[in-house]
């Protein structure tokens, strides 16, 4: 929020778990911040898991930024 309010492009990233606590976070603050979610959980995961999350959410989290640039 205060990024966006400074002009910077701004969202966040989390896990699946969390997609309510956002959107009840986000109605709080009047807010609907950009987002990406991926699969849950991340804590246990093995690098090369972790690796396999980034590959496939880059799309998604590059979206997030340009959209929030245009």
């Amino acid at each position: 929020m205060d990024l966006e309010s400074r002009g910077l492009p701004s969202g966040f990233i989390a896990s699946c778990e969390f997609i309510d606590a956002a959107a009840a976070q986000g109605k709080s603050l009047g807010i609907k911040p950009a987002s990406v979610f991926i699969p849950h959980p991340i804590q246990d995961r093995t690098d090369a898991e972790m690796v396999e999350l980034a590959k496939n959410s880059i799309d998604a989290v590059t979206a997030l930024i340009c959209e929030t640039t245009d």
